[in-house]
């Protein structure tokens, strides 16, 4: 009889399905923590996030090393959070600092909690994923379009119903948008058909049309520097203001099986009076025609059934999927061997 082997049990895709560890990945807007603490699930974890006094950012799993009770219902002290069940403070490297129902017991001083590393940057919290305590994590880099001074920038942020990899697909796909967003002012030019090369590169890959450049949405780059992003180029028209082409950084995370987030920065190089310009052009007549093309993607991927992956059938036009989920996999490989090996 043959044995019918669900791929939801796939120890590698469990582990992609939730978000690979030991990477920095974007979590949310900052202005979603505010002064009180907020929990947020994200990367199969349940997370509370909340700021001390001078606005600092920390993290702790939302969860209470006594009895799991939920840390961020509880009262900021600084850098501790004091759990409101029995009053357990718990500081941001997640040491138990005072247990007032039972002075001196044995969790007192106990890094007992997890405690995530966390930092702002480009309007955007990011975390670094981690199932242990990690005294000092590495460095993240994102591309120049968002930390060269000579770039300006805004952030949409969004939440989408489905698997974070269908995001992460759609944006290494570049055919769809001669199709799905074909009456889009930047998106109507260029070949209907094509033919696409992989190039690599020191950080990751470009997945681009042979012989058509700058005319619509042409190339996708993943890059690797210690976050997870893509980015890819839109042509302007003058009409589109100063800056040359519009430039996209992207990046996806989960929040459940079912729900993930999804961030699109978009860039411009401009400075002095440009940069003014851009910005209020952006905010009075682009803006709403970028959300649009969006949703355009939202409602695509949302009608997607969950394993619509587990029924392609792939031609020339995916080959940069095929290489990333590829690459992806054999991450998450890597990282399950790693956490057999005996200490």
């Amino acid at each position: 009889m043959n044995k019918t082997i669900s791929f939801a049990k796939d120890p590698v895709d469990a582990l992609l399905r939730d978000g690979l560890k030991n990477l920095w990945h974007p979590i949310c807007p900052s202005d979603f923590i505010g002064e009180r603490p907020v929990s947020l699930r994200r990367l199969g974890k349940k997370i509370a996030l909340w700021r001390d006094a001078a606005g600092t950012l920390h993290a702790l799993e939302d969860h209470c090393p006594h009895r799991g009770a939920p840390l961020s219902q509880g009262m900021v002290l600084g850098d501790r959070l004091a759990c409101p069940y029995h009053g357990v403070e718990v500081r941001c490297d997640g040491t138990v600092t005072k247990v007032p129902g039972s002075p001196g017991c044995k969790l007192e001083g106990a890094r007992a909690a997890l405690a995530f590393h966390v930092q702002e940057a480009y309007g955007a919290v990011f975390l670094y994923n981690s199932d242990t305590n990690v005294d000092t994590p590495p460095p993240m880099t994102l591309p120049e379009e968002l930390s060269s001074p000579e770039y300006s920038h805004f952030l949409c942020y969004a939440e989408w119903k489905g698997d974070y990899r269908y995001a992460i697909d759609n944006v290494m796909d570049p055919m769809h948008g001669t199709f799905l967003h074909k009456q889009s002012h930047s998106m109507a030019e260029g070949d209907s058909t094509a033919t696409f090369q992989i190039r690599d590169t020191d950080s990751g890959f470009v997945f681009e049309k042979v012989g058509q450049r700058g005319v619509n949405f042409d190339w996708t780059e993943w890059g690797d520097t210690g976050v997870h992003w893509m980015r890819l180029e839109i042509p302007y028209p003058k009409t589109g203001g100063p800056g040359g082409n519009f430039a996209i950084i992207a990046c996806a995370t989960p929040i459940n099986e079912g729900l993930c987030s999804v961030f699109f920065w978009r860039c411009r190089k401009v400075s002095a009076w440009q940069r003014d310009t851009w910005r209020f052009l952006y905010r009075n007549r682009l803006e709403a025609r970028h959300w649009a093309v969006l949703e355009q993607d939202r409602v695509m991927l949302e009608q997607m059934e969950p394993d619509a992956n587990q029924n392609e059938h792939l031609y020339q036009h995916d080959i940069g999927l095929v290489r990333l989920r590829r690459h992806l996999r054999k991450l998450a490989t890597e990282q399950l061997e790693a956490a057999t090996v005996p200490a």
